[in-house]
C-alpha cells in the first residue's frame, strides 16, 4: 500500500545522513521481489494478517571513522504478522516522558534512522515498568508542546455534533523533529474524506484536555487508541471503550488494505 511514499521518505532519510539514495525503480523492484519470493507466507484472506514488509539500507564497507561508507547494502525484510489486535482494538494507558527528549531541535527525528529509537528505550521501559504501555514525549526545546508517541505519531480528535466524525478535527503535531507517518498521512485524507478538518499544527501540553480522542499511528498497527494520559500528577481521560471516529478512521484503513472497500485513492499496489 502507497509504496511509493517510503521510497521518498527513504531517499530523504539517505540524504540527511549522506548515504546514496536508491532510486523509485530499484526500490520497488526490490519489494516486487520480496512479495514474490515470499508469496506462501502472506496470510490469508480473513485472518487479519498481514505481510509486513521492511525496507533496510546499511553501510557494509570497512569504514571506523566519522564518515560516509564506501558501500551500502539494501535488502528488504518480510515478516507475516498476525492480528495486531486479538479480539480487536483497546484502549492503552499514555504517560508524558518529562526526563528525556526523543530528538533534538534540528537533529534528525524527522527522518528515519535507526539511532532514533535509541533514545527511547531506557523511558520506555520505565514507562512500561510503571502500566504505561507507551510514551508520549514532548518538544525537547520548550517541553510545551506535543511531538508524538515512542515510535507513534499523534493524533487529537475532537468531535463534531452528536460526536459524529463529520464536523469535527483532525488535530496531529508539525514539528522539524517528527517522523512524517505515512499512516498518518492515509488517515488524513480519509478524515477528510469523512468531512473532518485536518489540522497540521502546534499542540500545547493544555489542550491535551480539549480532545474527545486521541490515537497513536503506525504502519503495522495502524491505530492505537489512547485511554488515558498522565503528566505528573495530572491525568487526562479519554474513556475505556474506542471512540466511534477511531474505529471509523481504522476500518477505513483496513477496509482498503484487504481489498473490502473501494481504493479510491489510489493507494493499492498490485504484484504479479
Amino acid at each position: 500500500m502507497r509504496p511509493m511514499t517510503p521510497a521518498r521518505r527513504l531517499r530523504s532519510s539517505c540524504e540527511r545522513i549522506c548515504m546514496p539514495p536508491l532510486s523509485d525503480e530499484d526500490f520497488l523492484s526490490a519489494i516486487r521481489a520480496a512479495v514474490r519470493d515470499n508469496i506462501a507466507y502472506v496470510p490469508p484472506p480473513g485472518s487479519n494478517g498481514s505481510l509486513y514488509l521492511r525496507p533496510l539500507l546499511f553501510g557494509s564497507g570497512a569504514r571506523i571513522g566519522l564518515q560516509p561508507a564506501d558501500e551500502y547494502t539494501f535488502i528488504v525484510m518480510v515478516i507475516p504478522v498476525g492480528d495486531y489486535y486479538k479480539g480487536g482494538l483497546s484502549p492503552v494507558d499514555s504517560l508524558v516522558v518529562t526526563g528525556y527528549d526523543r530528538a533534538a531541535p534540528r537533529g534528525v527525528g524527522n527522518v528515519k534512522v535507526a539511532g532514533n529509537y535509541a533514545a527511547d528505550m531506557l523511558p520506555n521501559m520505565d514507562s512500561k515498568e510503571k502500566g504505561y504501555p507507551i510514551s508520549l514525549y514532548l518538544d525537547a526545546l520548550t517541553q510545551t508542546n506535543v511531538e508524538e508517541f515512542s515510535t507513534s505519531n499523534f493524533i487529537g480528535i475532537k468531535n463534531g455534533p452528536g460526536g459524529e466524525s463529520e464536523g469535527g478535527t483532525y488535530a496531529t503535531p508539525i514539528s522539524g523533529s517528527v517522523l512524517p507517518s505515512i499512516t498518518n498521512k492515509s488517515l488524513m485524507t480519509i478524515a477528510k474524506d469523512e468531512g473532518m478538518v485536518v489540522e497540521q499544527r502546534d499542540i500545547s501540553v493544555a489542550e491535551l484536555e480539549e480532545f474527545d480522542e486521541v490515537v497513536a499511528c503506525g504502519t503495522a498497527v495502524v491505530v492505537t487508541p489512547v485511554g488515558s494520559i498522565t503528566l505528573a500528577d495530572k491525568k487526562c481521560d479519554y474513556g475505556e471503550d474506542v471512540g466511534s471516529t477511531t474505529m471509523k478512521l481504522y476500518e477505513r484503513v483496513r477496509g482498503v488494505q484487504f481489498g473490502e472497500e473501494e481504493d479510491k485513492f489510489g493507494w493499492m499496489y498490485y504484484v504479479n
